[in-house]
């Protein structure tokens, strides 16, 4: 079987260093809000470019946070409107009305599923706040057209870097380019934890202080609550963890570029669509996502095969349950892709046994 992702041998790479890492935790009996943190928060904030980091306790949560510091701060208030792709993995759009912000869908591009920056400016009106551009899949959403209407509207830009870990535009990190980003350490990110863990990167310092108050209860002094803040922290574990990953991290990232050449170069059934790449750079690769018209016969034909695939997402979240108010609203480019698209296993850890099989077996299905 070849495994869509392969977590034991991802982490098996590292394993000496993680154990190490585990029991200097073990050891120290200091398990939250210690030196661990600060040296992955420092570490991961100069990986991204940023002046900060902050870590927490997941990827939505990281997003939570930056929404309500910002409501916190007066810079948005609840009814305030946030535009994001309507494509996205629903916890884009839950942070948005966790904070009883308004989420506006916005289509993506039909090439590259990043959010069509062309359609942005007409869904903006006189209550958008800011702008969520999800760097999905691992590729860059960022555009400098994005970036004009934020400071032409003075809108937040903020990042959904939680799949582009290592993504790049023009030599920056994504996790760098707007006002704020949020971050997601679930294992099976590029950069992942051995559980959940997120973070929040920015050069704004008020917002960061804001942050880590908020997700300690509110409280930025012992037992004094200048919020009413939430828990939502980083453990010692995950972070010594995650300062050994992030060493490997671009090492990681350049692997998985190689085999997305190889898919790219050597993928050749016309009835499968491969994704568009503008600048290979800029694309971190956490998923390798392929269309077709027949998608569920071809994910059936794959695992009869013994190869693992996933659909990155079955169903769009305006036509989710949880989102009623937008079940009838009509995004067909959005409704399209997520009928159409099958991940395909991508790591570096594939062999090269395994990456021959994956391409062998699309090419031979008819």
């Amino acid at each position: 079987m070849i495994k869509f992702l392969d977590l034991q041998k991802i982490t098996q790479k590292y394993s000496e260093e993680i154990h190490n890492a585990v029991h200097r935790v073990v050891d120290s009996g200091w398990y939250l809000q210690g030196k661990e943190n600060e040296i992955f928060e420092k570490n991961y904030a100069k990986y991204i470019g940023s002046k900060y980091a902050v870590g927490c306790a997941n990827g939505l949560d990281s997003l939570i946070l930056i929404f309500r510091a910002y409501i916190e701060l007066g810079i948005m208030k609840p009814g305030d409107e946030v535009i994001v792709p309507a494509n996205t993995f629903v916890a884009s759009i839950l942070a948005i009305s966790e904070n009883g912000l308004k989420p506006v869908l916005v289509e993506p591009n039909i090439d590259d599923y990043q959010i069509d920056d062309s359609k942005i400016e007409s869904a903006i009106t006189n209550k958008t706040k800011a702008i969520l551009v999800v760097h999905l899949y691992g590729q860059c959403a960022y555009t400098q057209k994005i970036m004009n209407l934020c400071e032409k509207y003075d809108l937040k830009l903020i990042e959904d870097n939680a799949q582009a870990h290592g993504c790049q535009y023009k030599g920056k990190k994504t996790g760098s380019l707007g006002d704020a980003a949020g971050h997601s350490f679930y294992p099976g990110k590029n950069l992942g934890a051995l559980g959940d863990s997120g973070a929040v990167t920015s050069n704004d310092e008020s917002l960061i202080k804001t942050i880590r108050s908020l997700a300690n209860y509110g409280s930025s002094k012992k037992y004094v609550f200048d919020y009413i803040g939430k828990n939502s922290r980083m453990d010692e574990i995950q972070a010594a963890v995650l300062d050994v990953k992030l060493k490997y991290l671009d090492e990681d990232v350049s692997i998985r570029q190689e085999v997305a050449k190889i898919y790219v170069k050597e993928i050749k059934n016309n009835r499968i669509i491969l994704p568009k790449i503008k600048d290979w750079k800029s694309h971190a690769f956490h998923l390798f996502p392929i269309r077709c018209i027949d998608r569920n016969r071809l994910k059936e034909y794959l695992e009869d095969n013994e190869v693992q695939t996933i659909i990155h997402y079955p169903i769009p979240p305006h036509k989710q349950k949880c989102y009623k108010e937008m079940n009838k609203l009509s995004f067909p480019i959005t409704e399209k892709i997520h009928n159409e698209i099958l991940s395909i296993p991508i790591s570096q850890v594939m062999s090269k046994a395994d990456i021959d099989r994956v391409i062998y077996l699309l090419n031979s299905w008819k």
